[in-house]
């Protein structure tokens, strides 16, 4: 049975969320690079406020993959820029773990079934398992 989020965790997961995207988007901007959007769909901070995973969906898809990993492997420095954003409202900043939301691809899937003709609800084998992370 999963816990159920403080209403401090929300406010935290809330804040995170908000501060993170707008760092994101301001890199993307300094590194001029017009056909690339991150969004922040989901953060969840553990209890003890020491991690946080933070779930992004980026667009286009065809190269989501060296932008995550790119992203990833500088998430030191995005740690960094949100301990002097946020210095005032946490004293620790939680260590962040990315991970990829594939909701969207999900339900264009499904869209695209449905639209085939192939209708998933009377053959449910005919969409592609989703893997839960």
């Amino acid at each position: 049975m999963d816990k159920l989020e403080t209403p401090r965790q929300k406010k935290i997961n809330t804040i995170l969320q908000q501060e993170i995207a707008t760092l994101l988007q301001g890199a993307i901007r300094q590194q001029n690079v017009s056909n690339l959007m991150i969004s922040v769909t989901k953060v969840h901070v553990t209890a003890d406020l020491t991690s946080a995973k933070v779930y992004l969906s980026i667009f286009p898809t065809q190269g989501a993959q060296s932008h995550f990993e790119n992203l990833k492997e500088n998430s030191f420095k995005l740690r960094h820029d949100l301990s002097q954003r946020m210095k005032n409202q946490l004293r620790r900043i939680p260590e962040l773990q990315f991970f990829l939301d594939d909701s969207l691809d999900y339900i264009e899937s499904i869209d695209n079934e449905l639209k085939q003709g192939e209708n998933p609800i009377k053959n449910p084998t005919a969409l592609e398992p989703r893997q839960k992370k």
